[in-house]
C-alpha cells in the first residue's frame, strides 16, 4: 500500500507518519505531483492559518492537484477547511470539493479554540466501519464546517458543524484521528482499507 502525506509546510504530518507506523503502515511525506498522483492513498493534514496554508498549496500547485486525484483522499482538520469551498479565516477561497464553507465561532462566554474531546453522531459510511458506540474524537480549531449535503458526521460546540465529510472519492474529518484513540485507529484503517 503507498500512502502519500502531503507536505506543504503546515501542520501535523509528523503526528499522521507516526499513527500509520503504529498501525503497520508506510508512508511517505511528500509534495511531489507525481508521487502524490500515484499513490494509493493520500492524506491532506494540517494545522495552522488557512490563508498561510493555500499560499502553501499553490506554490506547489497542489490546489489545482488534490482536486483532479481518483483514489481515496483525507483531508484532516485544516485539510478539510482547505477543502471546503470558502473558509473565512483570510477570506480565502477553498478547493471547492465540499460543498461546506467554514466559519469562525462566535462566542463571548465559550472558550476558543475549541480544544478536547466530543461525541461524533456519524451517518453510515464505511470510514466509520467498526467503532463501536462511544465515538469520541479530539478537536482543536477554531474554524468550523457548515452542516451540508456532504456532512458524513456531526458534533457540536457552541452550535452543531460537519464533524466529517465525505464526497466520491474525497473524506475528511474536523478531528484529528491520529490523536482520537481506538476510534480514531479504526477510521484510518477504514480509510486504507476502502
Amino acid at each position: 500500500m503507498n500512502i502519500a502525506i502531503i507536505n506543504y509546510n503546515v501542520g501535523n504530518t509528523k503526528s499522521v507518519w507516526y499513527a500509520l507506523q503504529r498501525l503497520g503502515y508506510t508512508a511517505t511525506v511528500t509534495n511531489d505531483a507525481c508521487e502524490i498522483k500515484n499513490a494509493d492513498r493520500v492524506i491532506l493534514p494540517g494545522v495552522g492559518h488557512a490563508a498561510h496554508a493555500m499560499a502553501e498549496l499553490k506554490k506547489y500547485n497542489l490546489d489545482k492537484l488534490i482536486p483532479t486525484l481518483t483514489q481515496p483522499v483525507l483531508g484532516i482538520c485544516l485539510g478539510l477547511q482547505l477543502m471546503s469551498k470558502h473558509t473565512a479565516e483570510g477570506n480565502v477561497e477553498g478547493m471547492g470539493i465540499f460543498d461546506a464553507v467554514v466559519q469562525k465561532f462566535e462566542c463571548v462566554n465559550t472558550k476558543i479554540p475549541q480544544i478536547g474531546w466530543n461525541i461524533v453522531d456519524v451517518k453510515p459510511s464505511p470510514l466509520f466501519a467498526k467503532t463501536g458506540l462511544n465515538k469520541y474524537a479530539y478537536f482543536v480549531h477554531s474554524y468550523y464546517a457548515t452542516i451540508c449535503e456532504d456532512t458524513i458526521a456531526t458534533t457540536k460546540y457552541i452550535l452543531p458543524f460537519s464533524a466529517a465529510l465525505q464526497k466520491n472519492n474525497f473524506l475528511a474529518c474536523q478531528f484529528h484521528p491520529e490523536k482520537s484513540s481506538a476510534f480514531g485507529e479504526t477510521i484510518l484503517k477504514n480509510f486504507i482499507k476502502q
